[in-house]
């Protein structure tokens, strides 16, 4: 019999994200799940599809369907589990992991999609795990599956570290390994991501041809991510070339004591003079927005935003943001691209990747509009 894989079926793919979502609390007991026209258009697959995945969920006692009113998550859902079926996994195919800190907007689906297509193309079946920001969560299942003999794994390092102890063994011990999204420094090792300078640098420098002097940049912390602190340094080095002063006040670390909207909208009140705003992803964008409506400013006329990333039906937004394209589904078959070249040949020469990304202007920004006077925010 032939140990040639199968590939998985897009709607247990599906069914895995949906549950996914529970596993990670985004989607929780009560909660209404999106439609599924949302769904179909959201993964680019048919309805019939979405009817699959969400048959064997509803078969589970997971989802509730209520008649007129749509979907929604079950009481009895919390400690669920799953993972893709064992019977799609052909005994001694070659398998793949991808581990991600977590999975709750388009960006890390376009991103996992990217990795499934390319690896599947090449025989492989992908086994995809949440490491819930944990390092050490992230440092366990490293082990587990070094043991469990994968032929390469490809991760998303959780926020804020260096690089965790099995990371640094995998790369040492020449296995397939490729870090995905940022580089860790002061580690020799195989990533891919995309040019973050380059992408805040055309964020801002789109903002200060518009006029803007007032330019704040929001994000969560800084110091050991080096996708965001690249991003930093593109946004100070465009307000440089365009002759701003780097104005340390207009820069937000978000913390997790109190709600994000919260400490936007406060930034904002004791920044009345605050033109633009750059933000490290498209959620802290969207907050942005929302807290600007709070204090009845208008966007783009009184605050102009933009973002990295697109987010979910963003053509449907009432003003969808202008963001800085990272072409995920690319980034991620760059990534298992590379990942199978490591697999063929472990010795060869690192490899550091890259990407281009690309402004997408829309209607979050404009030309400033006569600075309003202290206080105005109150």
């Amino acid at each position: 019999m032939s140990n040639t894989p199968k590939r998985v079926p897009m709607y247990i793919q599906l069914k895995n994200y949906i549950i996914n979502q529970m596993n990670s609390g985004v989607w929780k007991p009560g909660d209404k799940l999106p439609s599924e026209n949302e769904l179909a258009e959201q993964f680019n697959v048919s309805r019939i599809t979405v009817k699959n995945a969400m048959a064997d969920i509803v078969k589970q006692g997971l989802i509730n369907r209520i008649q007129g009113r749509g979907s929604y998550i079950s009481d009895d859902a919390s400690n669920q589990l799953i993972a893709y079926e064992p019977q799609e996994i052909v005994s001694g195919s070659p398998l793949v992991v991808f581990l991600m800190p977590r999975l709750d907007n388009l960006f890390t689906a376009n991103l996992m999609t990217g990795i499934e297509d390319e690896l599947a193309e090449h025989g492989y079946h992908l086994i995809f795990k949440l490491t819930h920001d944990s390092q050490e969560l992230e440092n366990k299942l490293l082990k587990e599956f070094q043991q469990l003999e994968v032929n390469g794994i490809i991760i998303y390092p959780v926020d804020g570290e260096t690089f965790n102890d099995q990371i640094l063994k995998l790369t040492l011990d020449r296995f397939p390994l490729v870090i995905i999204d940022r580089y860790l420094r002061g580690l020799d090792a195989n990533y891919i991501s995309s040019d973050n300078f380059k992408g805040a640098y055309e964020a801002t420098k789109h903002l200060t041809n518009l006029g803007h002097t007032k330019i704040s940049f929001i994000s969560t912390a800084v110091s050991g991510t080096t996708s965001i602190e690249d991003r930093l340094h593109g946004y100070e080095q465009a307000l440089s070339d365009s002759g701003l002063f780097i104005d340390y006040r207009l820069r937000l670390t978000l913390s997790s004591g109190m709600p994000v909207v919260e400490q936007i909208k406060n930034y904002l009140m004791e920044n009345p003079d605050v033109q633009a705003v750059v933000t490290t992803n498209s959620a802290i964008g969207l907050m942005t927005m929302k807290a600007a409506k709070s204090l009845n400013l208008q966007i783009p006329d009184d605050l102009s935003i933009v973002c990295f990333d697109d987010y979910a039906h963003s053509e449907h937004s009432e003003i969808p943001l202008t963001y800085i394209n990272q072409n995920e589904k690319n980034m991620g078959r760059e990534a298992a691209k590379l990942l199978v070249s490591l697999i063929q040949e472990p010795r060869q020469d690192r490899r550091n990747v890259i990407l281009p990304n690309e402004l997408v202007i829309r209607n979050s920004t404009t030309n400033p509009t006569v600075v309003k006077e202290a206080g105005s925010r109150a």
